[in-house]
């Protein structure tokens, strides 16, 4: 399905985006909110990569692989989401402190 097609290739953008992004921050609590948000995205890429195996193959190793594959993408993601609301409230806290440091 073309739809999966098109998630699959924006999750990887977007995954390949946050790890640029990550590299090139100095901020140790913003550097892992950005690694939460690249966890989401590479859960997202690997969980509708087994959604489209569903419509491509549809044998029984390709069904159990395509499961594996869905149970692994859905809990990064899932992993993620929590990492994210974690530190957001300190990325948030770290960046004020900056601020009235002058950095």
């Amino acid at each position: 399905m073309p739809v999966f097609v098109i998630l699959i290739i924006f999750s990887l953008a977007f995954y390949i985006y946050y790890k640029l992004k990550y590299f090139r921050s100095n901020r140790p609590m913003e550097r892992r909110w950005i690694s939460a948000k690249s966890s989401i995205a590479l859960g997202a890429f690997v969980f509708f990569f087994a959604i489209n195996q569903f419509f491509i193959h549809q044998t029984t190793i390709s069904l159990i692989v395509g499961i594996v594959f869905l149970l692994v993408g859905g809990g990064s993601a899932w992993a993620g989401i929590r990492a994210y609301k974690y530190y957001l409230p300190l990325v948030i806290e770290e960046a004020q402190q900056l601020g009235k440091n002058g950095g």
